[in-house]
């Protein structure tokens, strides 16, 4: 079965974020998270949709939401990917892929007919129990970010 399947528990996680901090998904229970997996920093799709959550910042805040953007870069690739774009969300750093493996998304691409191995862009809203409450995968960042607000909104 699929560890990330929505309903089941989400897969706990302790891992460093930008600014030398450090994020546990359990350290966060009885709090909603949005957790974004994204494949690299400073990327043309992987930067609008740190954009775009950051835009909505306050609306998740709101929300009661607590947002966090992972990927396999550093977390000193994310402190300037974080200054050179404005960002104000927290931004996990996997260099290990634990997590990513862990929620199923180190997996086969390809681009130009070339196969390899990367990060699947993907998005889970975790309810205050620590369960996935939805589960989006393959995302398509456009209007990504205000459909995940949505759902958080009604959760």
């Amino acid at each position: 079965m699929d560890k990330a399947a929505e309903g089941a528990r989400a897969p706990d996680f302790d891992l460093p974020t930008d600014g030398g901090g450090q994020v546990k998904l359990s350290g966060l229970k009885g709090k909603k998270v949005v957790l974004y997996f994204y494949p690299k920093d400073d990327t043309s799709g992987c930067t609008l949709e740190a954009i775009d959550f950051s835009k909505h910042l306050a609306d998740f805040r709101d929300a009661g939401v607590t947002v966090i953007g992972v990927s396999p870069d550093s977390a000193a690739s994310h402190d300037r990917f974080k200054a050179k774009h404005g960002l104000s969300l927290l931004l996990a750093a996997d260099q290990k892929r634990s997590a990513i493996e862990d929620y199923g998304l180190w997996v086969e691409k390809s681009m130009y007919g070339r196969t390899y191995m990367g990060v699947e862009r993907a998005t889970f809203l975790i309810d205050a129990k620590g369960k996935i409450a939805r589960a989006w995968r393959k995302v398509r960042v456009k209007g990504h970010v205000e459909e995940v607000l949505e759902a958080a909104k009604s959760l």
